[in-house]
């Protein structure tokens, strides 16, 4: 189970789960599954390149990029 961000009573800082980098790959997992469903989109020529086999190449990646972001170890967490 995840760990809930944590106020320290000695410097008041915030401990989060992931490093910075982990959530940069998140972000951009994000916005890659979001282009693969930009290149879906549309009701002319259902059967195109693009929206059969492109797309779903396109967000197929974002989500491994995004279990990647997820399961990678944080160079500044111990």
């Amino acid at each position: 189970m995840a760990q809930k961000p944590v106020k320290t009573p000695e410097n008041g800082s915030v401990t989060f789960v992931f490093g910075k980098q982990n959530y940069q790959l998140l972000i951009l997992s994000i916005v890659v599954v979001f282009i693969g469903f930009v290149l879906m989109s549309g009701t002319t020529d259902i059967y195109s390149f693009r929206k059969i086999v492109l797309a779903p190449i396109v967000v197929i990646g974002g989500f491994i990029l995004g279990f990647f972001a997820i399961f990678k170890k944080s160079p500044d967490k111990p």
